[in-house]
């Protein structure tokens, strides 16, 4: 297959060293706004680097999207255009508007798009979703994420992020939906500035609480920051009336008990999301390669990242307006954004399918 990579940043670098190495790609082309930075990544990966223009003519049989997130949307509805599958970091958009306008030209065009939200390929979600289903727990009543960052982003990065909610938690949003087959009903978010100045300039929060409603009354609550020095700590918790189970919880979960006797953390603790989350990256590239071909379903379509940001967008209406919100409020801003386009987006029970 003859694969092209748009973005040649950390996760694009790393993107590129998988696809490259798939016994499936046999031709690696590379763009990026930079090019010397495709031209280096493409040399050490044994690529080809050129503009994106010349990366479409060349017809590739699938696209990697992992550019700056400006970016996405338009090149989600280029690739749509041309017929191409896309796989496409999240999220799609920083807005509703510029979710449903490419996610309406992929359906109107009935174009492959995956979207990557890797947790749902890491073994530890997989099994938890697996022990939801099962039964395991009983009645489940009680979920717990935690995502935090070891260090901030550099300053330049937080405008275009999309904030805390649009940029970290919203795996969170994601993965708690694909675990527990539940849909978040309402909100309740809180964010602090209590570090550097740049967070609070771009209307951004360093550390962040949510308190959410999910289907059938199950309550959960998700934390994020950007100070953790500790390491990158990536888990969740669930509880039921039978048991308990978490996610993350390993020999190198930075979290260090002071029970007299308890163990600490006995090796290295994750140094960030490439170091946690390697083998999900890889995976799920995997799984677009056959989504491509025709050969596997799409596990991650379009939709789903519009359902979590429309949790993302409930938290930003909640800390700023200091109320609990109806995530179905917000979808009501998404039907308004034209919904439709042939086999396009459909509406369930008032929520957006």
């Amino acid at each position: 297959m003859r694969i092209g990579l748009i973005g040649a940043g950390r996760i694009g670098a790393f993107h590129a060293g998988t696809l490259r190495a798939h016994p499936d790609v046999g031709e690696l082309l590379v763009a990026d706004a930079d090019p010397a930075r495709a031209r280096q990544v493409a040399a050490r990966h044994g690529g080809r680097a050129l503009p994106v223009d010349q990366l479409f003519a060349a017809r590739p049989d699938a696209v990697v999207i992992a550019s700056a997130t400006a970016a996405h949307a338009g090149l989600i509805v280029r690739a749509a255009q041309a017929g191409v599958p896309a796989f496409c970091e999240k999220p799609i958009a920083l807005d509703l508007a510029g979710t449903v306008a490419a996610l309406d030209a992929a359906s109107a065009a009935d174009a492959v798009l995956q979207i990557g939200f890797q947790r749902r390929f890491d073994p530890g979600y997989l099994a938890a979703r697996q022990a939801v289903a099962a039964g395991r727990l009983g009645r489940l009543h009680t979920v717990r994420t935690v995502s935090s960052d070891p260090a901030p982003p550099p300053p330049a990065y937080v405008p275009l992020s999309g904030g805390l909610y649009r940029d970290c938690l919203i795996h969170d949003f994601d993965i708690l939906r694909w675990v527990t087959g539940r849909a978040v009903t309402e909100v309740y978010a809180a964010g602090t500035n209590v570090g550097a100045d740049f967070f609070l300039a771009a209307g951004d929060a360093d550390t962040a609480a949510v308190l959410l409603t999910l289907e059938g009354g199950v309550l959960a609550t998700a934390t994020a920051t950007r100070y953790n020095a500790a390491g990158y700590d990536i888990r969740m918790e669930l509880t039921g009336t039978e048991d308990q189970v978490a996610v993350g919880v390993t020999d190198r979960t930075p979290l260090a008990s002071v029970e007299p006797g308890a163990a600490s953390p006995a090796r290295a603790p994750w140094s960030g999301f490439l170091d946690r989350f390697g083998s999900a990256y890889r995976a799920e590239l995997d799984t677009f390669l056959r989504v491509a071909r025709g050969t596997e379903a799409n596990p991650c379509e379009g939709r789903d990242a519009l359902r979590a940001l429309l949790v993302a967008e409930a938290c930003e209406v909640s800390r700023r307006e200091r109320r609990p919100v109806p995530v179905a409020e917000v979808e009501a801003a998404a039907r308004a954004c034209r919904l439709g386009g042939r086999g396009g987006w459909t509406e369930r029970n008032g929520v957006v399918a």
